[in-house]
């Protein structure tokens, strides 16, 4: 992110004897990402975290592809995506490249039977519909409506949801998801002109610390397959931990748009980044005011990227046909624009109300064999005037 917490009890100082009451010692744990060079946080288990007792059946979770090679605009009606109880199976993937899985979800029931870590991917969760609270060995976080979930690869966790219907957007990255460089200084704190300051940030609060000795699985996604792992004591025994690799949410209500006298580009919108894609959100704002600005996005070329839309409310001014879950895809290598009517009805108005989430990859995206069921099919066409 970079931002330094802090849950629980540590001792004074990095990798010295810390002592239960009974004299026995707990069990540090460097949690971090890029070797020793990214960022970490320090554990500390009352149990050894590598009693493994039992693997199970490898699960092949790799997408069947479609479409390997794609030119052509497409719209996903993604509420068509069918709920299931299980948080896992519920996951439908959509689009992909060697950077970036691209679904939605709609699970029904809590994931709670099972404990759950990607070790391919940093993931987020986008909350369209549903509240509940992500529990994690790092701590808990409560979300609703609107939220980014940001969770590091190699993160233990579960989820509680309080209804039954629920639904996601996700993205798995094999990069890193950090905050925009562009919004930090060089120490990393967010700077003024950001538009949204650690302040904003759900940090992890609630500590569970478990003290559990049975069968415990722990599913975890590694190279595409998912494993089944059974450890022998709770996974969330931390007593304390502090750091700077750890989850984090986001409200998408909480980033502030920036504004001008004529119409700004997408990277205004940018939320989140990798080396290999952008995540934008696109929130209620004012228009732009010079007197003969034209409010709607000017025709512009993906020549060096693939733009994903995914729509949560609102009337998203430059589209026609569109409604919340519906996901569009712009392929790079041809222009895209507004639609017919958008250009020319954005004109004199003051402000909108839409609100979407944008991921734009720098590499060309496959599509699905589950995507196809989801997709219109006259997508492609819906820029000719009739």
């Amino acid at each position: 992110m970079p931002i330094y917490h802090r849950l629980g009890k540590i001792p004074q100082k990095r990798h010295t004897q810390f002592r239960k009451e009974d004299g026995g010692l707990y069990y540090e744990q460097l949690f971090g990402t890029i070797g020793f060079d990214g960022m970490s946080s320090l554990l500390y288990h009352l149990e050894r975290p590598t009693k493994v007792t039992a693997v199970g059946e490898a699960i092949d979770l790799q997408p069947k592809i479609a479409v390997e090679k794609n030119i052509k605009a497409r719209k996903f009606i993604g509420f068509e995506a069918q709920a299931t109880d299980d948080f896992l199976e519920s996951r439908v993937p959509v689009m992909l490249n060697n950077d970036i899985i691209i679904g939605v979800a709609s699970p029904r029931k809590s994931l709670n039977t099972y404990f759950y870590k990607n070790a391919d991917a940093d993931e987020m969760l986008f909350i369209h519909k549903g509240t509940g609270t992500l529990r994690t060995l790092l701590g808990n976080i409560s979300f609703e409506y609107g939220d980014y979930l940001i969770i590091p690869r190699g993160m233990i966790y579960q989820i509680d949801f309080d209804t039954e219907e629920n639904r996601i957007l996700y993205a798995e990255s094999f990069h890193p998801i950090y905050t925009p460089k562009r919004y930090r200084n060089w120490f990393g704190q967010l700077l003024e002109h950001s538009p949204y300051c650690e302040r904003d940030y759900k940090l992890p609060s609630d500590l569970e610390t478990h003290d559990e000795q049975g069968e415990f699985e722990i599913k975890i996604k590694k190279q595409g397959m998912l494993h089944s792992l059974i450890y022998s004591s709770h996974p969330f025994d931390v007593v304390g931990w502090d750091g700077y690799n750890f989850p984090y949410g986001f409200s998408i209500h909480n980033f502030e748009p920036i504004t001008g006298r004529v119409h700004q580009p997408p990277p205004v919108h940018q939320t989140f980044e990798t080396s290999a894609f952008v995540i934008c959100s696109f929130c209620p704002r004012l228009y732009d005011y010079h007197p003969l600005s034209i409010p709607a996005p000017y025709n512009h070329s993906n020549i060096d990227s693939d733009e994903m839309l995914y729509y949560v409310d609102g009337d998203f001014m430059s589209r026609n046909d569109i409604g919340p879950g519906y996901m569009t895809l712009h392929p790079g290598g041809i222009p895209h624009g507004p639609h017919p009517g958008a250009y020319e009805r954005s004109i004199g108005q003051k402000e909108t109300e839409e609100l979407a989430v944008m991921i734009d990859t720098f590499k060309p995206l496959k599509l699905t064999e589950a995507a196809l069921k989801l997709d219109d099919g006259k997508y492609f066409k819906s820029w000719i005037e009739h």
